[in-house]
C-alpha cells in the first residue's frame, strides 16, 4: 500500500496531463498486486444481491481493496479537480477487476456518500455528485451489465452483475433527479448511458430489465421533460417491439415522438419554461437556466439526420416548428435565442442536401440583428455562429455557394456583410472553385431583368448586382480564371457604354442575349463604368504567371495569353461598335476623334511587337495610351486629347515607329536641331503625373504600373521631373496668380466698354447686373451679421414702406459707423473663404505629393542599383524633416520609405559622380550636426550609411572617413552638438573598414572631450571599434592596443589619485575596464607574441593594488586582476608553444637520423 498512496494525491491536480498519468501508474501497480494475490477462501454462493463490503477483501488484493473504497471516498472530495481524477480511474478499475459486483461497488457508493442533517449546502452538493460519478463510473465500466462470473470455485457462478443491481441503479438516479432540479438533466443522461449499455449486452435479464425501465421512465412517470423524451427516443430506437402508442399517449399522438404531427408538442416541451402546457400536456418543472445546450438535442439530431434511413427525415420541418417557430420567434427571450445558436452550430456540420433548410425566416433576423450590432445581447453567440458558419465553408468548400444563397437571398440579406459589418459572404467567395464562382456570376446576372417589380427596386437590385461583381475581382483570395473575370468586364462594357436595342441569342456577350427590361439609368451606366475602371485598375495591381518559352515569367495586369486586361476591354468595346443592329453607342460619334482612337490603337498595336532591352519600357507605353483610351472612354474630361497625342509623339521617337497620317490631328514635325523638345520618356511620366493629380483609383494604379515598367530607362530629366513635384511651395500662389490675371482682364474689358459704349447701354448693363444680383441665392449669415451692424448702431431693418423715413433720421457720422462695420462683415466673409479655400489647396497638394512619393518608392524598389537615387536623398531628407504638422502624412512616408528602401537597401547605386556623392554626403553631415530632434537624426544616420556604401564602392573611402572624422570631433569637442553616439556606432557597424581609419582621432579625443560623459561615449566607440579588429592588418592593430593600453593605463592612475584631475563614478570605472579586458583578450586573439610586453602583468598588478586601495573603486580591482590573469598565461604558454615548435621542427630530422643509424 506505500507504493499507491502517493499517487492518490495526483488524481486531484488540476493538471489533465497529471491526473491521466496518476491514473495510469495506480492502475498498473494494483494489477500488478491483483495478479499476485491469491483468495484464501471462496464466498459463499449466492445470487449476487446480497453481498456485503466486507465481502471485498475476499477476492481482492489489500491495496486493491482499499483503492476501491479511497477512490470512492474521493469522488465527494471538494479539492481541485478530484472528483475528475478519481472518476476516472475508479472507472478503469472496475473494468479491470473481474472480483467485484456492481452491487457491491453500488453499496459502497451508498455508504460512502450518505446524507447527514448537519452537512452544509456545498457539502451536500460533493455527496449527491459523488453519489452521480460513482454510479456513473459503474455504468461506464461496463460492471453493470458484465456477463462474466466472478472467481471464487469451480462450483460458485456468482455473476457480476445482476437485475437487481440494475434496478438499484435506475432507482437511485431517477431520485437523484427529483430530488435536485440541477441534477435531473445528468442522472437522466446517466440512465441513457445504462439504456445504451443494455441494448449492447448479453445479460439472461435484459427483457426484464427493459420492462422495468420502461415501467419506471414511462408508465409510472406521466411527467414529460426533454430528458423523458431523450431516453423515450433512445428506448424506441433499441427497442421497437414495445407498444409505443400506449407507452406515450396520451401526450403524443403518434408513436414516433419526432413526426410531424407530435413536433408543436415536442417544441413546448423543450422550450423548458414553466408556463402551462396546455391541452393535458404534464411538463416538468423548469430548473435554472444553462448556458449549455441540453443533451436532448444531440439526440434528436442523430435521429433526423442519420443517413442510413432518409425515407424518415423530416428534419426541415423539424427545425421550422422546434426551433424556428419556438426558440427564435418573435417573443422568445434572449436565453431561448442562445439555445436556437447552439442547435444551429450543432446541426450546421452534420446536415448534406438539407442545409439550406437552417437558414429560416426567424433564425437569418435575429442573428442579423445580433450580428450587425455589438450592444446587443447576444452578439458574442451571433459572431460564434459566422465563425462556424466560415470554418464549415473551409472544411466543406462544395457548400459555399448554396450558403451564400442563403445568406443573400429571400430570408437573408442582399447587403449581408454591410449590414452586419462582417466579412462571412467574402470569406465564403474566397474558398469557391471557378465552376462555384461561374454559377454565383450566373445567379446574379439572372436578377438584372425583372419587369414586374417597381423601378426603383430594380434599380437598387442591379446596384447591388454591380457591387458583388466587382468585389469578385477585387477579393484576391478568390480563384480567378480568364473565363469568367473577362465575362464580367464584358458586362461591365454592355451595359456601360451601349444601349442594347436588339436581343443577339447567338452573340458571346453575355449583357446582348437579352434587352435589359426596363432599359439601364444613366446612373446605372456611370456606375457600370467606374466599376469597369475599378475592376481594370485591381487586374493591373494582380500577378500573373505567364508561360514563357524556357520559364514561367511574372506579369502585372495581364491574361493568361499575356495581353493587358485594359486591352482585352477596348477591343470588346470596338467588338461591340460594329454591331449597330443590336447595340448603339452612348456616345456619339466623332471622326477625329475616332481617327486619334485608331492611332492610338495602330500605335499599341505596334508596340507589343518590340522586344529587347526597350521591351519594359514599350510594354508600360503601351499600358499608358491604352488606359488612357479607356480612360477617355469613360471621361474625356479627365484625359485630354492633347495629352494622348503627346504620348503618341514620344512613342513614336523613343522606337522609330513610322507614323500613320491621320486626318484632323496632323502632328508637327520634330526639327533636328531643337533641343527644347523634351525626351519622350519624360513626357511619358509627365502624363504619369498628371495621372497622380487626378483622384480616381484607376488612373493612379495604372500610372504606377506604367512606371513600374519604364523605371529602368528614366533620365536625368525625368528625376528633376519628379523632384519639382515634391518642391514645398504655396499652392494657393497660381490660383491668387490666376485671379489677378482674370481681374486684370476684367478691369480692361470694362474699360474698353467705358469708352465705347453710351450712357444708356451703361445704364442697360446696369440694370442687367441688379437683375444678375437679385437671382444669386441669399446668404443668410451675410444678411444676420449685416442686421447686427445695422442694430447696434440704432438702425432697424428697413421695409419698402418707410424707406425715405429712414434715410432722414441717418446723420453722416452714423452712415460712417455703419460703413465701417459692414466694410468689416465684408472682409470677415472673405478671409473666411479664402482660409476655406487655402486649407483645400493645401490638403490636395498633400495628397499630390503623397502619390509622387509611390512613384519614387516604386522607383527605388524596381531600380536599386541607378545612379539617379543619390539624387532622390536630399528632397526625401527635407521632406522628412521640414514639412510642417498638417504634412505629417508626407513626412511619415518618405520615413518609410528611406528606412525600407534606402537604410535597410543590400544593393547600392552605382556609376554616380563623385562631386555629386560628396557634396550630397556632406550636407547630410552638416544637417546632422544641427538636427536636434532624435528621430530626425536616425533618418540623417540611415542616409549617410547609404552613401558611405556608395562612396566606398566608388573608391573615395578617403572623403568617408573625413566627413565622419569631423562630425566626431563636433560631437566630442562641442557641449552643444545635436549628434548622439548611435550616429557613430551604426557607421563603425556596417563599415568596419572606413571606420578602422578613425582609430588614432579616437586614440586623441577623449582628452579633448568637453566632460566626462562624452570620453566615456568615446570608449564605447572604441569598444564598438575592436569588437571586430580588421583581421589583414595585425601590425596596426597591435599597435593600437599598445597605445590604448598606455592610454588606459593613464586614465586610471589620474582617478585613483590622491588629488585626482579626473574623476570617474564606480559605474564609469566599470565601463573603462571592461575596455581593458575586451583589448587584452583581442592583443591575446590577434597579437599573441604582443601579450607579455603590451599588457605587463607588473604594471597592471600595481594597477589592481591601486583599485582596491580606494575606497570608490574597490569593487573593481577584480576585473583588473583578470588582465593580470590574460598576461601571466600568455607568458607561461609562449615558451610552451616555442619549445613544441622546436620539437615539431627538429623531429623530421631526429627519425631520418635514427634511421641511417638502424640502416648502419
Amino acid at each position: 500500500m506505500t507504493t499507491t498512496l502517493p499517487l492518490f494525491w495526483h488524481l486531484s491536480s488540476s493538471s489533465k496531463k497529471d491526473r491521466i498519468d496518476a491514473s495510469v501508474k495506480l492502475i498498473s501497480s494494483l494489477e500488478h498486486f491483483q495478479a499476485h494475490f491469491e483468495a484464501s477462501s471462496p464466498s459463499e454462493e449466492d445470487d449476487g444481491s446480497d453481498e456485503k463490503p466486507d465481502d471485498l477483501e475476499a477476492l481482492n488484493a489489500q491495496d486493491v481493496s482499499y483503492s476501491v473504497r479511497r477512490l470512492i471516498r474521493g469522488l465527494a472530495s471538494p479539492r481541485e479537480s478530484s472528483r475528475l481524477g478519481f472518476s476516472v480511474a475508479l472507472t478503469e478499475l472496475l473494468s479491470r477487476l473481474d472480483t467485484v459486483t456492481s452491487s457491491q461497488v453500488f453499496a459502497l457508493i451508498m455508504d460512502a456518500t450518505k446524507s447527514q442533517g448537519s452537512m452544509t449546502g456545498q457539502e451536500e452538493r460533493d455527496v449527491l455528485f459523488a453519489r452521480l460519478f460513482g454510479m456513473t463510473a459503474i455504468i461506464q465500466s461496463g460492471l453493470l451489465v458484465r456477463t462474466k462470473p466472478l472467481p471464487t470455485s469451480q462450483s460458485s457462478a456468482t455473476s457480476a452483475s445482476s437485475l437487481a443491481g440494475y434496478e438499484q441503479i435506475l432507482t437511485e438516479l431517477l431520485v437523484l433527479g427529483e430530488k435536485k432540479t440541477w441534477l435531473r438533466e445528468s442522472a437522466w443522461w446517466t440512465i441513457g448511458l445504462a439504456v445504451d449499455s443494455l441494448r449492447a449486452a448479453e445479460v439472461t435479464w435484459k427483457a426484464e430489465a427493459v420492462n422495468a425501465t420502461v415501467q419506471h421512465l414511462l408508465v409510472e412517470n406521466k411527467v414529460w421533460s426533454p430528458e423523458k423524451i431523450a431516453l423515450t427516443l433512445k428506448l424506441h430506437n433499441s427497442f421497437e417491439g414495445l407498444n409505443w402508442r400506449t407507452l406515450v399517449s396520451p401526450t403524443f399522438k403518434n408513436p414516433d415522438l419526432l413526426s410531424n404531427t407530435n413536433l408543436q408538442t415536442v417544441a413546448l416541451i423543450l422550450k423548458d419554461s414553466n408556463n402551462d402546457g396546455g391541452e393535458g400536456i404534464k411538463t416538468a418543472a423548469a430548473g435554472g437556466w444553462k448556458a449549455q445546450l441540453h443533451f436532448v438535442w444531440d439526440v434528436m439530431l442523430d435521429r433526423l439526420l442519420n443517413a442510413s434511413d432518409p425515407s424518415q427525415n423530416n428534419f426541415p420541418e423539424f427545425f421550422r416548428i422546434v426551433v424556428d417557430e419556438s426558440l427564435f420567434s418573435s417573443n422568445a427571450s434572449p436565453e431561448r435565442k442562445y439555445w436556437g445558436f447552439q442547435v444551429f452550430q450543432k446541426a450546421l456540420p452534420r446536415v448534406s442536401e438539407n442545409m439550406p433548410m437552417l437558414f429560416t425566416k426567424n433564425f437569418m433576423r435575429t442573428w442579423i440583428n445580433h450580428l450587425s450590432k455589438q450592444d446587443r445581447y447576444l452578439h458574442k453567440a451571433a459572431k460564434q455562429t459566422a465563425s462556424e458558419i466560415r470554418t464549415f465553408v473551409e472544411k466543406n468548400p462544395k457548400f459555399g455557394l448554396a450558403l451564400i444563397l442563403q445568406l443573400t437571398g429571400v430570408h437573408g440579406s442582399q447587403q449581408f456583410d454591410k449590414i452586419t459589418k462582417t466579412k462571412t459572404v467574402e470569406s465564403m467567395l474566397s474558398v469557391l472553385d471557378a465552376n462555384d464562382i461561374k454559377q454565383y456570376i450566373d445567379y446574379l446576372l439572372n436578377q438584372v431583368n425583372d419587369g414586374d417589380v417597381e423601378v426603383e427596386v430594380i434599380n437598387a437590385r442591379r446596384r447591388w448586382i454591380i457591387d458583388q461583381l466587382a468585389a469578385l475581382i477585387r477579393n484576391g483570395s478568390i480563384s480567378k480564371t480568364d473565363q469568367w473575370v473577362k465575362f464580367v468586364l464584358d458586362w461591365f462594357v454592355v451595359n456601360g457604354f451601349f444601349v442594347v436595342k436588339k436581343k443577339s441569342e447567338k452573340s458571346q456577350y453575355i449583357g446582348v442575349q437579352q434587352v435589359p427590361k426596363p432599359q439601364f439609368s444613366d446612373e446605372l451606366r456611370q456606375a457600370c463604368r467606374d466599376k469597369l475602371l475599378s475592376c481594370v485598375a485591381d487586374l493591373t495591381n494582380q500577378i500573373s504567371t505567364i508561360e514563357g518559352d524556357t520559364m514561367k515569367v511574372k506579369v502585372a495586369g495581364v491574361a493568361a495569353d499575356g495581353n493587358f486586361w485594359v486591352a482585352k476591354v477596348l477591343s470588346t468595346i470596338e467588338d461591340l461598335k460594329q454591331d449597330s443592329k443590336h447595340l448603339s453607342l452612348i456616345q456619339e460619334k466623332d471622326e477625329e476623334e475616332e481617327a486619334l482612337r485608331s492611332k492610338v490603337r495602330d500605335v499599341a498595336s505596334k508596340l507589343k511587337e518590340i522586344s529587347g532591352d526597350k521591351e519594359e519600357l514599350a510594354s508600360g507605353t503601351q499600358l499608358l495610351l491604352l488606359a488612357s483610351l479607356l480612360q477617355q472612354y469613360c471621361s474625356e474630361e479627365l484625359v485630354l486629347w492633347e495629352t494622348m497625342e503627346s504620348c503618341i509623339d514620344a512613342a513614336v521617337r523613343e522606337f522609330s515607329l513610322e507614323k500613320t497620317k491621320k486626318k484632323g490631328h496632323p502632328s508637327a514635325p520634330v526639327e533636328n536641331g531643337d533641343t527644347d523638345v523634351p525626351e519622350p520618356v519624360d513626357i511619358i511620366v509627365d502624363t504619369i503625373i498628371g495621372f497622380m493629380e487626378k483622384s480616381t483609383t484607376y488612373m493612379r494604379t495604372v500610372g504606377n504600373q506604367v512606371f513600374s515598367l519604364i523605371s529602368g530607362h528614366v533620365k536625368s530629366t525625368t528625376i528633376e521631373l519628379i523632384l519639382t513635384q515634391l518642391e514645398t511651395r504655396d499652392p494657393t500662389a497660381e490660383e491668387s496668380d490666376d485671379e489677378e490675371m482674370d481681374d486684370q482682364g476684367d478691369d480692361g474689358e470694362e474699360g474698353m466698354s467705358q469708352l465705347s459704349d453710351s450712357d444708356s447701354s451703361s445704364d442697360h448693363d446696369d440694370h442687367d447686373e441688379g437683375e444678375d444680383s437679385n437671382e444669386e441665392e441669399v446668404d443668410e449669415e451675410l444678411r444676420q451679421k449685416i442686421l447686427e451692424a445695422l442694430s447696434v448702431n440704432g438702425v432697424e431693418a428697413a421695409n419698402e414702406d418707410d424707406e425715405e423715413s429712414e434715410e432722414e433720421f441717418m446723420d453722416d457720422d452714423q452712415m460712417m459707423a455703419i460703413d465701417e462695420q459692414l466694410a468689416e462683415v465684408f472682409r470677415s466673409r472673405v478671409n473666411e473663404k479664402k482660409a476655406s479655400k487655402d486649407v483645400d489647396a493645401q490638403r490636395e497638394a498633400t495628397h499630390f505629393k503623397n502619390r509622387v512619393l509611390d512613384l519614387v518608392d516604386v522607383f527605388i524598389k524596381k531600380q536599386p542599383t541607378s545612379p539617379f537615387i543619390v539624387r532622390l536623398v536630399l528632397p526625401l531628407v527635407d521632406l522628412v524633416t521640414r514639412t510642417t504638422s498638417d504634412e505629417k502624412q508626407l513626412s511619415d512616408k518618405a520615413q518609410g520609405i528611406i528606412r525600407s528602401r534606402i537604410g535597410r537597401s543590400k544593393e547600392v547605386a552605382v556609376s554616380v559622380s563623385n562631386e555629386e556623392l560628396n557634396a550630397i554626403f556632406e550636407t547630410l553631415h552638416s544637417r546632422a550636426r544641427t538636427e536636434r530632434t532624435p528621430e530626425y537624426l536616425t533618418i540623417l544616420s540611415d542616409c549617410c550609411i547609404y552613401l558611405s556604401q556608395v562612396m566606398l564602392r566608388s573608391q573615395m573611402r578617403d572623403d568617408v572617413v573625413s566627413a565622419y572624422r569631423q562630425s566626431l570631433m563636433d560631437f566630442i569637442s562641442r557641449k552643444n552638438s545635436c549628434l548622439n553616439v548611435s550616429f557613430f556606432q551604426q557607421f563603425l557597424r556596417r563599415s568596419r573598414t572606413a571606420a578602422w581609419d578613425l582609430r588614432n582621432e579616437l586614440l586623441q579625443l577623449p582628452e579633448k572631450a568637453v566632460n566626462t560623459y562624452r570620453r566615456l561615449q568615446v570608449y564605447q566607440l572604441i569598444h564598438d571599434l575592436l569588437a571586430e579588429p580588421p583581421t589583414d592588418a595585425q601590425a596596426e592593430v597591435a599597435q593600437f592596443l599598445a597605445a590604448l593600453c598606455q592610454d588606459l593605463l593613464g586614465v586610471i592612475s589620474k582617478a585613483c589619485d590622491e588629488n585626482p584631475s579626473l574623476i570617474l563614478t564606480a559605474a564609469q570605472m566599470r565601463e573603462v575596464l571592461k575596455l581593458v579586458l575586451l583589448a587584452a583578450r583581442q592583443t591575446r586573439r590577434i597579437a599573441p607574441q604582443h601579450v607579455a610586453t603590451t599588457w605587463d602583468s607588473s604594471v597592471w598588478s600595481k594597477t589592481a593594488e591601486m583599485l582596491g586601495a580606494s575606497e570608490r573603486y574597490k569593487a573593481t580591482a577584480q576585473m583588473c586582476r583578470q588582465v593580470v590573469q590574460i598576461a601571466s598565461v600568455s607568458l607561461k604558454e609562449a615558451p610552451t608553444k616555442r619549445k613544441a615548435h622546436s620539437v615539431l621542427e627538429g623531429a623530421p630530422s631526429e627519425t631520418k637520423k635514427s634511421k641511417r643509424k638502424k640502416v648502419a
